[in-house]
């Protein structure tokens, strides 16, 4: 019997609740939850679409990793994020703490290094297969025939399914080409700068035809000269791009895969923290899930819980 792990890359899923559902949302005591409503939405989505047999949440924890101290300016210069955003970071940690789902972080390494690393070890396991929820190119390179990247569209209405096949087709490269592909390419939401004039047709016509970075430069002379130039100058960062872009694996799991079980959910903690933030929606959605034959295999006493509630106008049902 096959086993199915999803990844989730909790920043992005976070950044993506924020920015999508509207500020103005709050409880009726004034607590903002646009956020924390966004992402209960979506993991009530990713678990009726996906199924999963285990999950977890990866989360960024801060600015000290050790790409942070190789390049000091490393993802400098993003749009500062407001501070509402920040403060609903705990309520959303209490959002995923109700399900009982896993979730980690650690200072030394980012989410993107920790989806690479389980996705390997699960799939160590011929009969696993594994979809990673993520907007984040850099994951593209984990991509294979049983690791998919799947890009939230609509909420998770929507996902956009990349697998190797995929990858090639609409960036023109493998996923191991991807570290390279960033290092010509640079990437300005972490602030590097890649070789200055290369841009995404000239990057993959080049790997597609060298088929990487090293290959590129151990055939200068085979390189048309305005491009060629453009690459001798910026030699140094380009390969330092590639080395930033590159994701690791070979790093301790904090949780065991063996943890990340999803069975005996218990409903009451769901329901109590979707009414604390005024949920209506999300709790008729919740009891949806529980008449459906995943929802039974998954939560405890599903059928003893499985009632509707009213319907409340106003809360974005699509989402």
């Amino acid at each position: 019997m096959s086993k199915h792990l999803v990844l989730i890359d909790g920043h992005h899923l976070m950044y993506r609740a924020y920015w999508a559902i509207p500020r103005t949302m709050h409880t009726k005591a004034g607590t903002q939850n646009n956020a924390v409503f966004g992402v209960a939405s979506m993991l009530i989505s990713i678990l009726t679409k996906e199924q999963p047999d285990q999950l977890l949440f990866c989360f960024d924890e801060g600015d000290e990793t050790f790409r942070h101290k190789e390049a000091p300016t490393y993802k400098e210069g993003r749009a500062a994020t407001p501070d509402d955003f920040y403060v609903q970071i705990p309520l959303i940690l209490q959002c995923i703490d109700a399900w009982g789902i896993r979730h980690m972080s650690d200072a030394r390494y980012e989410a993107d290094d920790f989806l690479y690393a389980y996705a390997l070890a699960a799939t160590k396991d011929p009969n696993a297969r594994v979809t990673i929820v993520t907007g984040d190119r850099d994951a593209f390179q984990i991509a294979t025939d049983r690791i998919r990247i799947a890009i939230p569209h609509k909420g998770y209405q929507a996902a956009e399914y990349l697998g190797p096949a995929e990858i090639l087709a609409k960036y023109g490269i493998r996923p191991d080409q991807v570290p390279s592909y960033k290092g010509l390419c640079g990437d300005s939401s972490d602030n590097l700068r890649g070789v200055t004039g290369i841009g995404p047709k000239n990057a993959s016509a080049l790997l597609q035809q060298f088929d990487s970075l090293t290959g590129i430069y151990e055939h200068l002379a085979d390189i048309k000269p305005s491009i060629r130039s453009k690459l001798e100058v910026d030699r140094e960062s380009a390969f330092f791009c590639e080395k930033m872009a590159t994701l690791i694996s070979d790093i301790p799991l904090p949780i065991a895969l063996n943890d990340l079980h999803l069975d005996g959910i218990a409903v009451d903690p769901i329901v109590a923290f979707f009414r604390s933030m005024e949920f209506t929606l999300l709790e008729r959605r919740l009891r949806q899930m529980l008449t459906t034959e995943y929802g039974k295999k998954i939560f405890k006493d599903a059928g003893l819980h499985a009632v509707q509630v009213p319907k409340e106008q106003g809360q974005m049902a699509m989402f």
